[in-house]
Parts: structure tokens; C-alpha cells; sequence
């Protein structure tokens, strides 16, 4: 899951010093280590660029050019961060769920309240014919009367049973609500495994705030499991499995910087911060190739996973709706021509 980066100081023998006493020559003591290294290359890279050294564009551009380096020093700085990230997203999102999972709990206690209602009533029915049965014997009173006794019981019972299903049905409601409340506030979808519709216009807007300020330029795609392949699949199960291996790709080829999200319908959107449209084409060319390469067995059958890609830049004159769009046409740009599995419509003019 992309979410923020969070390191800390390394702490020395010199921090323990008063402030005034620390030199150059103290802090030159001690060799600088991988990651310190590439941290100063970040800050140069944010300085050259224009922008300001702040703990969100810090992160864009630490994830930005560890793209470039070699596998293994990518490897050996994302274990040391690992050790350290504190994802608060994450956390809220394991919440979510949790209370998701509580309420489906409740949900399924009601259900079998309301069952054991019925069956009470199914019960009182039966001993009515049994006692319809025993009136057509004479020798039979005594059998009769208890019959008469056990009847005049289950009614109360049924009285009693009546009125609970009353409460249990107002905290039914009650319970419904909260639910519904949680679910119009949640960020994440629990279906392929990344954040939802809501939280992705939330974020665009902001990014269209922040590109107002630092005049950097980002990128929206959208992406769909191919058309043609949902209709010679024409198996709804078959889909929603292609579909979350596709959620799946996304997720372990996204930066951590960017933003993957369902927006509905088996249609996923990533927001790609600090990317340029043409930064942009090649993370969707990779996703194509990474996608194409990926095979999916419905039955004796094999099949090889496509999408679709609509590519659009975020502007600062632009709404959330109008870029959300874009990426749509440039979607049906793209099955426009069976050639591409990605099209380009820009907001800009």
C-alpha cells in the first residue's frame, strides 16, 4: 500500500552535546552511511527543482529517485525505512475493518434472534394440531389439559418473543445506520484491497491546490481490465478474481507515493504525484507489460490478463470532475484503436 515515508534522526555521541559545541568537525567524525547520502541528493534535487524542502515533497522525491538507483541500493534503503514507517492510513484502514467485521457479527446475532422467533411461532402452530388431535380422544383429558397448559405457556412466551422482536428490530435500525455512517466516511475498499472513490477526489483535490502553489506538474491514469476480455470471459466470478489480480499488480508496481484506488465498477485510478504526462506513458506502458505478462486459469482455460489505460495531467484550473474525465477519454480513446492498451487527452491546451 503507497503511503508516507517517515524516518528519523540517527542519534550519535554529539547529540548529547549543547548545540553551541557541535562542529563541522564533530558531525565529520563519524562516515556518512547509505541513506544519509542519498537523503542530501534528495534535498539538492528539491532545491534545483524549485520546491520547498517540506516532509511531503521531501517523500515524492525520495521515492521519485530511488527509482533511478541500483537494485541493490534500492533494497538496502527500503529495508531500513521498513524498519521504521509508522503508516497512519494503514492503521485507520485495519480500524475500519475491524468495526466492519464487528458490526457483521451483530448483524448475524439479530439474524438468528429473528429465526428463533419463527421457529417459536412454528412451535406454538405445531402444538395447537397436536392439541386438535388429542380433543378427538375422550380418555385422553388429562393429556388434553397439558396440552391446554403448555399451550397457554408458549402464548406468553409468544407475547414475550413478540416484544423482543420489537427492540431487536429498533437496534437493527440503529445498527444499520451506524454502519451506513461508517461505510460514507471510510477511505479504503475492502473488495480489491486500495483506498476508494472518496478518498481519491479528496486527494486530487488537494493536489490541484498544491500544484496552484508549486506549479509541479501530475498525472491521473485510469485503469480497466479489457473489455473484450470481460465479454469472451462472460463470467462475472471469472472477472472479479482478473480484476483483484489486476488490484494486486498495481499495488506492487505503484511508488509509495502514489495513490491507487478503486472507482467503482472494477475501474481503478492512481494518482502519480510529481509525474509528468510523459513519466506517466512509460508507468503505464510498464503496467500494460507487467499486466500482459500475468495469466489467469478459468478452468482448463488460459488467459492472458490485458487493461485498458486513460492518461490525463492534473491542472490547476481544472475540477476534480472534469480531470476525472479525462482519464475516462482517454480510456475510450485508447479501445478506439485495438493497436494501444493506453491513450493520452490532455487539460491542457
Amino acid at each position: 500500500m503507497a503511503g508516507p515515508i517517515r524516518t528519523k534522526l540517527r542519534r550519535d555521541n554529539t547529540a548529547a552535546k549543547p548545540l553551541a559545541t557541535v562542529t563541522d568537525r564533530d558531525v565529520a567524525t563519524e562516515p556518512e552511511g547509505e541513506l544519509e547520502q542519498y537523503s542530501k541528493e534528495v534535498l539538492t534535487a528539491l532545491i534545483k527543482a524549485g520546491l520547498p524542502p517540506t516532509p511531503n515533497n521531501f517523500t515524492l522525491y525520495f521515492d521519485r529517485l530511488l527509482e533511478d538507483k541500483s537494485q541493490s541500493t534500492r533494497s538496502h534503503i527500503t529495508s531500513m525505512l521498513e524498519l521504521e514507517e509508522n503508516n497512519d492510513a494503514e492503521n485507520s484502514i485495519m480500524i475500519e475493518q475491524s468495526l466492519k467485521q464487528g458490526f457483521s457479527y451483530i448483524k448475524n446475532i439479530l439474524n438468528v434472534t429473528a429465526n428463533l422467533y419463527k421457529n417459536m411461532a412454528l412451535m406454538a402452530k405445531i402444538l395447537e394440531k397436536r392439541k386438535q388431535e388429542l380433543e378427538g380422544s375422550s380418555d385422553m383429558q388429562d393429556a388434553k389439559n397439558v396440552a391446554t397448559s403448555l399451550g397457554l405457556d408458549i402464548l406468553k412466551l409468544n407475547e414475550i418473543v413478540k416484544k423482543q422482536s420489537g427492540s431487536i428490530k429498533t437496534m437493527y435500525d440503529d445498527t444499520a445506520k451506524i454502519i451506513k455512517n461508517v461505510e460514507n466516511e471510510t477511505i479504503f475498499d475492502n473488495q480489491y484491497g486500495v483506498y476508494n472513490k472518496r478518498y481519491l477526489m479528496g486527494k486530487i483535490e488537494q493536489e490541484i491546490s498544491l500544484i496552484r502553489k508549486s506549479k509541479h506538474k501530475s498525472s491521473l491514469i485510469m485503469i480497466e481490465l479489457s473489455r473484450d476480455l470481460r465479454e469472451s470471459v462472460a463470467n462475472e466470478k471469472a472477472v472479479i478474481l482478473m480484476t483483484k489480480t489486476v488490484a494486486r499488480i498495481l499495488l506492487k508496481t505503484s511508488r509509495r507515493s502514489d495513490i491507487v484506488t478503486h472507482y467503482g465498477n472494477g475501474v481503478f485510478v492512481m494518482l502519480l504525484k510529481h509525474t509528468d504526462i510523459e513519466s506517466a506513458k512509460k508507468a503505464s506502458e510498464r503496467l500494460c507489460e507487467l499486466v500482459s505478462n500475468s495469466n489467469f486459469f478459468f478452468g482448463d482455460r488460459e488467459i492472458q490478463l490485458k487493461i485498458s489505460v486513460g492518461i490525463t495531467d492534473i491542472t490547476e484550473d481544472s475540477s476534480v470532475e472534469e480531470i476525472i474525465v479525462s482519464s475516462m477519454d482517454g480510456v475510450e480513446k485508447a479501445y478506439e484503436n485495438p493497436k494501444l492498451d493506453y491513450a493520452v487527452l490532455l487539460r491542457h491546451t
